[in-house]
């Protein structure tokens, strides 16, 4: 876990669901390989000669952009799928209640995170996904804002999500802090943004944050 810029003055958090709530690789798999397998059959090819050419757009943004990773969704965009596309592929595909189950440590500890500045969610996966995953992790109700795919009509890492639920939590940015597995696209724009940001390898990193009257802090 890293911290960049953490406010001495925390008055909201906010997280990104996959990979930053619960660890699963299963379930972060299964949504990379149903839209793949999607995108396969509409372009007629083999789903490992897309996933092999997705890898190599990937790649290839990476080394042209100073090492900066691209969304899956933005580099759909690339491949002739738009963002409402994209969309309507997570609401159909996606089915996290498959693979996740109810989170009592992290549901305890967003709720004592959440009794000293309100949570948010930005996610890349549309709004009722987001909501189905907090949902099979018992914490849907932890959350003051979910802002999602659909409800920007953009991907991380964008100012307008963040901007979206900033105002939603009527915190201004410099008092958020923002976490997330990514640093490219959860924390990178957020800290240009004159917010903090925590990198974390999972939710074994959030199970350890502790917010008080002294500050955010980390439990070792």
């Amino acid at each position: 876990m890293t911290l960049f810029n953490i406010p001495s003055k925390v008055h909201g958090l906010i997280f990104d669901i996959d990979s930053t709530l619960y660890t699963h690789r299963a379930y972060a798999d299964h949504q990379i390989e149903v839209l793949i397998r999607r995108l396969a059959e509409r372009t007629g090819k083999r789903y490992e000669a897309m996933t092999a050419a997705i890898r190599d757009y990937r790649r290839q943004w990476e080394q042209d952009h100073g090492g900066v990773k691209i969304s899956l969704a933005n580099t759909f965009t690339a491949f002739g799928v738009s963002i409402e596309e994209s969309i309507r592929w997570r609401e159909d595909l996606i089915a996290p209640e498959q693979f996740l189950a109810p989170d009592p440590r992290l549901r305890q500890t967003l709720l004592e995170l959440g009794q000293w500045a309100p949570l948010g969610i930005v996610t890349n996966n549309p709004v009722q996904i987001g909501r189905r995953t907090l949902r099979a992790l018992g914490v849907e109700d932890c959350f003051r804002v979910v802002v999602g795919l659909d409800s920007c009509g953009v991907s991380k890492p964008h100012r307008l999500p963040f901007e979206r639920v900033t105002e939603e939590l009527g915190v201004e940015a410099p008092f958020c802090v923002s976490v997330g597995d990514r640093y490219d696209i959860d924390i990178a724009l957020p800290l240009e943004m004159g917010m903090g940001g925590i990198l974390v390898e999972g939710v074994e990193n959030v199970y350890q944050l502790k917010l008080d009257d002294s500050g955010l802090s980390v439990r070792t």
